[in-house]
């Protein structure tokens, strides 16, 4: 895995790929969750400014929520098996750490030229995403605290949606709408890929501010290829500056509603 290696070169703890397995029914579909696990994010050698990394100790959400949904489909029990990877490391600066214009190559074999270090949850998910492709997983749900774009799109009610089937995008909308999360549809235009073309790699990780949540979901999906995917960009809900219905003030756990609710309705067990 070698973006997900590449991002922990600065940080002084190794990184971890952690795996979940539920196994529900023999045979039956296998749902994979994936989630961004930065447990801290300083940026890498390009670095964040001091009050970009304040609240950096939630770049985990995504895991985060991917754990406590795998918590209760255990304890739910639905007859379905889910896949869960986690990608886990610090993103650092150091004599170690990654730099732009490194090319890094990925657990699929592309390749992909780096250009902004603090880009770097992206990176993981490419490398999460494949091996969840390469166990079978299909669908695939990722849950990432990705881009600061989204949250100037969405403000800090709606989690951003990106996919590559559209039916499978309503189907969270909806799992996200009976479990209390809202979620918007984003567009994923073919247009925005050529934003990430590379001189000397498959694929750029940033194609710029300009529809930079877009083009971050564009990176993620040329590693999922044809599977049925979904990517929950989360960076507009992971966090509350203020209590709000039943979300306390900070963390607020958003995609675990979400992940559990779809995973009941693919299986037929529907709503709880």
């Amino acid at each position: 895995m070698g973006a997900l290696r590449a991002v922990s070169l600065g940080s002084d703890q190794p990184p971890r790929f952690i795996v979940l397995r539920y196994e529900g029914k023999r045979g039956a579909l296998t749902i994979g969750l994936v989630g961004k696990g930065i447990t801290f994010d300083a940026g890498g050698l390009c670095l964040k400014t001091a009050e970009g990394m304040l609240e950096m100790k939630g770049d985990m959400a995504g895991a985060a929520a991917v754990i406590a949904a795998m918590e209760a489909i255990a304890q739910l029990q639905p007859p379905i098996n889910v896949l869960a990877c986690m990608p886990a490391t610090e993103n650092m600066p150091s004599g170690r750490a990654f730099k732009p214009g490194d090319i890094l190559r990925t657990f699929s074999g592309k390749t992909v030229e780096v250009i902004n270090t603090d880009a770097e949850g992206r990176l993981l998910l490419a490398d999460a995403i494949a091996y969840a492709k390469q166990q079978g997983a299909s669908p695939i749900l990722d849950a990432a605290t990705l881009t600061g774009a989204a949250i100037i799109a969405l403000g800090p009610v709606c989690t951003g949606a990106f996919g590559n089937d559209e039916g499978l995008v309503q189907e969270v909308i909806e799992a996200g709408k009976q479990a209390g999360e809202p979620i918007w549809a984003m567009p994923l235009l073919p247009d925005y890929r050529d934003l990430l073309k590379s001189d000397f790699a498959d694929i750029k990780n940033t194609g710029g501010r300009q529809g930079g949540a877009i083009t971050a979901a564009w990176f993620i999906g040329e590693f999922v290829e044809d599977t049925p995917w979904v990517h929950l960009d989360i960076a507009p809900t992971f966090w509350s500056d203020k209590e709000n219905h039943y979300f306390v003030k900070g963390a607020t756990g958003v995609a675990v509603r979400t992940f559990v609710q779809f995973v009941l309705n693919q299986s037929g067990e529907g709503l709880r």
